[in-house]
């Protein structure tokens, strides 16, 4: 289906559930917050929810703190953004799965398994970037508001328009939400700049503790329990940290390895471009982008970071 379809589809609920996926980030909320507002603005009666919490980082945003944790089954429609699949859902995955009613999947991850009724898919830099443009198939003008949640996803996926996923379009978008009063000033300062002692802290240590392999064209971070424990973070507060060693001369593949239980990490992927991570993390079936992935690993940390290396190798061009 094309956007147009997609929207038509939309518009002839009277209501909608709206999902995002677990652990979110700027890009989930910003689409599903500004998706929301959307088709609130036609008499569409949304809810956004997420198995987990939202970041204290995202909370400057006015209506962020409505994302809920319980779906409305009385909904007329179930609407799944930026997940690839519905296990990136979390708990939510079964509720959105056994759900007998109109089923929507919109997405930007070309690992996504087109999981929904009616799924619009394309690889672009942000979800985020697919919902402004899927607002001009409604009959409104997007507020200052809607425009900074639509802002602050394409923000928080790009890096601040300095990844590699930013094109021509994304620049539209953003200029078109700029004319809408998004405020890309505090949405920037708030999402890369603003940082607790407690992150500073986090980050210095993990950063004292960077790892390398392959000559240095690998580059491994770690996260666990007992750092944020004595940091006095949370695990939210590790976004963007991948940023920093793939950011180091020579390095080609970093990785970002997050403790969220005993033996179970959470990792992050990303690449200059000689390795497709998306393949690395299709291995332990995770996914995402060629450039930005991530999966779960499970085992001891030492066996982890020695699974994963001997991964990124296989892929990794001499």
């Amino acid at each position: 289906m094309n956007l147009k379809e997609i929207a038509e589809k939309l518009k002839s609920v009277k209501s909608a559930t709206i999902f995002c996926h677990m652990r979110p980030d700027g890009d989930a909320l910003g689409a599903a917050m500004g998706l929301k507002w959307l088709l609130e603005s036609v008499g569409i009666c949304s809810r956004a929810v997420c198995e987990s919490p939202v970041p204290g980082k995202f909370l400057f945003l006015e209506g962020m703190n409505e994302v809920t944790s319980e779906a409305d089954l009385a909904s007329e429609a179930f609407i799944a953004v930026d997940s690839s699949d519905e296990n990136r859902l979390g708990r939510l995955g079964e509720v959105f799965r056994s759900a007998k009613k109109p089923k929507f999947n919109i997405d930007h991850h070309i690992s996504n398994t087109r999981f929904a009724d009616y799924n619009f898919v394309e690889e672009r830099a942000a979800t985020c970037e697919i919902i402004a443009e899927l607002a001009e198939y409604f009959p409104v003008k997007l507020s200052p508001l809607a425009a900074d949640y639509l802002m602050m996803g394409l923000s928080s996926d790009t890096g601040n328009f300095a990844h590699k996923n930013v094109t021509a379009s994304t620049f539209r978008a953003a200029a078109k939400l700029a004319e809408c009063g998004a405020d890309i000033n505090r949405i920037q300062y708030n999402m890369f700049k603003k940082q607790s002692r407690e992150r500073a802290r986090l980050f210095g240590n993990t950063m004292s503790k960077i790892r390398y392999f392959a000559d240095g064209r690998i580059a491994v971070i770690t996260v666990t329990e007992g750092d944020l424990a004595d940091s006095g973070a949370t695990s939210d507060m590790t976004e963007g940290f991948i940023d920093f060693p793939l950011n180091i001369e020579g390095v080609e593949v970093a990785l970002c390895l997050l403790e969220t239980g005993k033996e179970r990490f959470k990792v992050s992927l990303r690449s200059k471009g000689k390795a497709d991570v998306n393949q690395i993390a299709s291995v332990y079936g995770g996914g995402g982008h060629i450039l930005a992935s991530g999966c779960m690993v499970f085992g001891p940390l030492e066996e982890v970071v020695d699974k994963l290396r001997y991964t990124v190798m296989q892929h990794l061009p001499d």
